[in-house]
C-alpha cells in the first residue's frame, strides 16, 4: 500500500462518516483548527490532503493505520 492509497482511505473513511451523520465538515474543521471550507475542499479532492492534516485528523478521531487498511491492502 502506498501513501496515496492510505490518504485516499482516510478521505473515504471521513466522507463515509459525514454521509452517515457521524460527523459534519464544520465540526471536524473546528476540532482540528481549520476552516470548514478547507476541510470541504480536501474531502472533495480540490486540495491535497497533506501528511500534517492527515495526522491531525487521525489523532482527533483516534484512527490508526490499521483502521484504514484491509488484509487485501497489505498483500
Amino acid at each position: 500500500m502506498l501513501m496515496n492509497d492510505l490518504l485516499a482511505a482516510l478521505k473515504s473513511n471521513l466522507n463515509g462518516r459525514i454521509r452517515n451523520g457521524e460527523l459534519t465538515e464544520r465540526n471536524l474543521a473546528r476540532r482540528i483548527g481549520m476552516s470548514q471550507a478547507h476541510v470541504h475542499n480536501v474531502l472533495k479532492g480540490a486540495r491535497i490532503l497533506t501528511a500534517e492534516v492527515a495526522d491531525l485528523l487521525m489523532l482527533e478521531l483516534n484512527l490508526t493505520v490499521g483502521d484504514l487498511v484491509t488484509g487485501e491492502d497489505l498483500a
